[in-house]
């Protein structure tokens, strides 16, 4: 049996993480390229010209022109922080290099931090990769199926309506040629309703891509939207996950579902279902070059807007 070359990519060793970036001074220089990779720019008036200054033990950068005093980190998910940098750097590495999702106790363990610390670090690593994904949207041929996490309460509805289970849509862009899967979106939607489906297909999808799905009456919708619906016809059980056109969504789906169930015990879904699913999903677009994963996601940390714990804890699957 050939060997999945991208399966089993060496990565960065850890021995090597630590010699390119084991030191405070190191990592600063790294975040510096990623936030300014040109040079400093005024985050206000996007002057060049600046001076520096040591206050409290922070590096300030202030704008000749307009005057206006920044901090490498202002403006960005590690605005505030008061652990050291080379621990930021080290829970992006664990969680880039992670084969499934990774829970914030073991971060805790690995960090030396307590668990408020670690769970603010995971969250704010995933909101950060849901930011990066959010934009993304599929061409090609792109399979797509309802999916849901969770399990059935005792007594309770059961089925596709349970309140219990968190409904999402997987879809994933497959060459059609080769028949390997390129990309995959994750989201979790309200219902599997008209009109949930009819913004998904909007937002996610390019106006040339070609939908396959089963027989579920909403992803008729994609019509609407002007892409091309083929509804593939299946029989139950194992067999619809044989068919050729929906192999891999099923694959995909279920590897999210063990990445994330294998980890967790249990996550609060109406809540932070999207970042753990974003999780999933950041990884799995960025498999093609494992080497490259961290690096990309310190300039997206760099990019991304604050995300302090009470919005962390306040936002849900469909607020901001």
């Amino acid at each position: 049996m050939a060997i999945n070359q991208v399966q089993f990519q060496k990565g960065m060793p850890l021995a090597e993480f630590m010699r390119q970036y084991g030191t405070e001074a190191e990592y600063y220089r790294a975040l510096y390229r990623a936030r300014w990779p040109g040079g400093f720019r005024c985050p206000t008036c996007r002057s060049r010209p600046r001076s520096r200054f040591r206050h409290e033990g922070r590096v300030y950068y202030q704008c000749r022109d307009c005057r206006h005093q920044t901090t490498l980190l202002s403006g960005t998910p590690l605005a505030g922080t008061k652990l050291p940098l080379t621990t930021w750097w080290l829970a992006l590495y664990l969680l880039t290099s992670a084969k499934t999702n990774l829970l914030a106790l073991e971060l805790m363990r690995h960090l030396g931090v307590n668990y408020k610390s670690a769970w603010r670090i995971k969250h704010k690593a995933m909101q950060v990769m849901a930011s990066e994904e959010a934009p993304r949207r599929l061409d090609g041929f792109v399979p797509l199926d309802d999916a849901y996490l969770g399990g059935e309460r005792n007594g309770g509805k059961t089925g596709r309506g349970a309140p219990s289970k968190q409904s999402f849509v997987v879809a994933v862009e497959t060459d059609e040629a080769l028949g390997h899967p390129r990309y995959a979106v994750l989201e979790p939607v309200r219902t599997f309703d008209n009109a949930s489906l009819v913004d998904w297909c909007a937002r996610r999808l390019a106006p040339e891509a070609e939908v396959y799905s089963d027989g579920l009456a909403c992803f008729a919708r994609c019509i609407g939207t002007g892409n091309a619906h083929t509804v593939l016809v299946t029989e139950g059980g194992r067999a619809a996950c044989e068919v050729r056109k929906a192999r891999w969504v099923n694959v995909v789906s279920g590897h999210a579902k063990r990445a994330i169930s294998d980890c967790y015990h249990a996550i609060k879904q109406a809540k932070y279902a999207r970042r753990h699913l974003a999780e999933v999903q950041y990884r799995f677009n960025r498999r093609f070059r494992l080497t490259s994963m961290l690096p990309r996601l310190l300039h997206a940390t760099m990019r991304c807007k604050p995300c302090p714990e009470p919005m962390l804890r306040a936002a849900g699957n469909f607020q901001g």
